[in-house]
């Protein structure tokens, strides 16, 4: 089969490749669609930290946001599985440590995370292994291209739900990224009055096209009482900025991540009796988000910019967009094409 390689930062080939077999408890999928994250960047340019904590390494197989179609299973799986059409969890705990056995899972310390961490290939190819515990069903309502998005769709749920905020709470999400604006909408579905702060012009101008009135830069922030901040993005000075807008006794929580250290005051969070939420993983929210997919409570369709084939995957990597692309944010990858 064909598979997108990634050998070096920035030095990547489609390659002919063995087709995954099903091993015992295995499920193979033919992929239909896979999502470029920024995870996916940070690997391409080298400067992903599970790369220098001996993680991961190279060559490697990217791609962990995917939809697809089982095509076969191994040994212990139930042949019902066959010609279903489902995503899968990222995150692949040993199944027997203490987290483990807690439902924590997702934060295993000899996790597998697929195309991401481990020895565990990812979905930028025509096919993929994977457990068939962390398969979860899409029903038809929900299509290849909104199946892609569950998986950051869940990780923003997660955030949003971390707010703890009640109907007609004011949230501010910093970053209108593809997890920012996610999240903005999974507040936005739960009755909060939600808030965005970014700093270039384009992607504000596409948060407002998604219906986001309260749109803002760092320097027009009005200064109202956000009972809950989310940073959803990638700077480092903004997560202590988050704790200087948010309200005291609210709640501020992290999904972003800087790539160098990022630092907040202490001293603050605790004299405004502010809570932190860290939010790594979906794990725990992808049938929810699956249902809010297919119920319409939210519509992440738009994020969609274009959809490019295995070979443009390289060139979206370095960072150029493809031609004709929309404005949102995710570039989808059709290893497969019709």
């Amino acid at each position: 089969m064909r598979a997108f390689v990634l050998t070096a930062p920035g030095t990547y080939a489609v390659h002919e490749v063995p087709a995954p077999a099903a091993a015992a408890g295995e499920v193979v999928v033919d992929v239909e669609r896979v999502g470029v994250c920024g995870t996916d960047v940070e690997f391409f340019t080298g400067e992903m930290a599970y790369l220098h904590q001996g993680h991961s390494a190279y060559p490697m197989r990217l791609g962990h946001e995917w939809s697809g179609r089982v095509a076969a299973v191994g040994d212990g799986v139930t042949p019902a599985w066959i010609g279903r059409r489902v995503m899968g969890d990222t995150m692949l705990g040993c199944g027997a440590c203490r987290r483990c056995r807690r439902g924590h899972q997702h934060v295993c310390e000899k996790r597998q995370e697929v195309g991401v961490r481990g020895e565990r290939s990812g979905a930028l190819a025509e096919q993929l292994a994977v457990p068939a515990s962390s398969l979860h069903f899409l029903p038809d309502s929900v299509d290849a291209v909104l199946g892609a998005l569950v998986e950051p769709g869940g990780n923003a749920l997660r955030a949003a739900r971390a707010t703890a905020t009640r109907r007609g709470d004011r949230a501010l999400v910093l970053g209108p990224g593809t997890i920012g604006l996610l999240a903005a909408m999974f507040l936005r579905a739960a009755g909060t009055e939600v808030h965005l702060m970014g700093r270039v012009d384009s992607s504000l101008a596409f948060a407002r096209a998604l219906g986001f009135e309260h749109v803002w830069t760092e320097d027009s922030v009005p200064r109202l009482p956000f009972d809950a901040v989310v940073d959803a993005s990638n700077a480092a000075h903004l997560p202590d900025l988050a704790l200087e807008l948010v309200e005291p006794a609210g709640r501020v929580v992290y999904v972003g991540l800087a790539g160098e250290p990022s630092r907040v005051d202490t001293r603050t969070l605790a004299l405004k009796d502010v809570t932190a939420v860290g939010i790594l993983s979906a794990s725990p929210a992808l049938d929810a988000t699956i249902q809010a997919y297919a119920d319409g409570s939210v519509h992440p369709r738009p994020l969609v910019a274009a959809t490019v084939g295995l070979e443009e995957v390289g060139p979206v990597l370095a960072g150029r967009r493809p031609a004709g692309a929309g404005p949102g944010p995710k570039v989808h990858v059709e290893p497969c094409p019709a």
